[in-house]
């Protein structure tokens, strides 16, 4: 069922506008709010993320507990693929692109910082030093948003990509320092191996040789960032050249997406295989 829950997860991406109606964060950052306000919550965080997460996820398991034994584990299907699509990332990686890849076409570099800090929330002091910042968000935010979701799942089920993407949230939404501590450690751990695995699916269908430099002195470092090593060796696998402004450095982002387009495919080729065989 998980790789029908897959693939039906890229059919809802693809032809539906269903993400947006699924992905409503309104109740969970609510409760978010009330619990920044409540002394015992500050005092102890670790009680904010039992609320906060792992609540949720009692009740997701709770649920699953009783659908799973009826109709031969059927009824547990739309929750499963309502889960994982709410377990991705927020907005469309490619939309939130568009208005910087048209003004840095245009050698417009200009309208490219405006738009870098509007949609993206980048800045930079230099041209080459934007671009190489829109590169690198373009590679983490399709790992943050698929592909650790997605490994997760497939790894874990559907609670384990729940809890990713509430720790996410949690890291980024609150305002309370000792909250995020807790959540950005917690989500470090989560991202150590999927992180590594992506990577590794980068040498693949990538430039192997670079990759191998890239990541052979950082595969089993525990102080690296998810984001930095990702970020290096898409960078190195895709060849990425020196940061122009104008279509060559368009080309550059089309040649990132395309890399991640090609792990992806490897990742449901290997999942594909997995079902058949396990």
């Amino acid at each position: 069922m998980s790789f029908l829950v897959l693939l039906l997860v890229l059919w809802v991406e693809k032809f539906s506008s269903w993400r947006s109606n699924i992905q409503q964060d309104g109740p969970w950052l609510r409760l978010l709010a009330k619990a920044e306000r409540q002394a015992d919550f500050i005092e102890s965080p670790w009680l904010a993320i039992m609320l906060l997460v792992v609540l949720p996820l009692v009740v997701l398991a709770l649920l699953l507990a009783l659908l799973e034994p009826l109709a031969y584990g059927w009824l547990a299907l739309p929750v499963h693929l309502l889960v994982l699509i709410y377990s991705l990332g927020r907005g469309d990686l490619q939309a939130a692109l568009g208005p910087f890849r048209d003004s840095w076409r245009r050698s417009d570099s200009e309208a490219a910082y405006l738009v870098a800090r509007r949609d993206l929330a980048l800045e930079a002091e230099e041209e080459g030093a934007l671009l190489q910042s829109v590169q690198g968000y373009l590679v983490w935010q399709a790992y943050q948003s698929f592909f650790a979701v997605i490994f997760w799942y497939a790894l874990l089920g559907p609670l384990a990509a729940l809890a990713y993407r509430l720790l996410a949230l949690l890291a980024e939404h609150t305002e309370q320092a000792a909250f995020r501590e807790r959540a950005v450690s917690l989500r470090h751990a989560f991202d150590w191996l999927p992180v590594r695995v992506l990577a590794a699916s980068f040498a693949l269908v990538g430039n192997f040789v670079a990759v191998n430099r890239a990541l052979l002195h950082e595969l089993l470092s525990w102080d690296i960032s998810a984001a930095q090593l990702v970020i290096n060796v898409g960078r190195a696998a895709s060849e990425t050249p020196e940061p122009v402004i104008g279509e060559a450095g368009v080309s550059s982002l089309d040649a990132l997406w395309q890399l991640l387009v090609r792990a992806a495919v490897l990742w449901y080729a290997v999942f594909a295989l997995w079902t058949l065989f396990l």
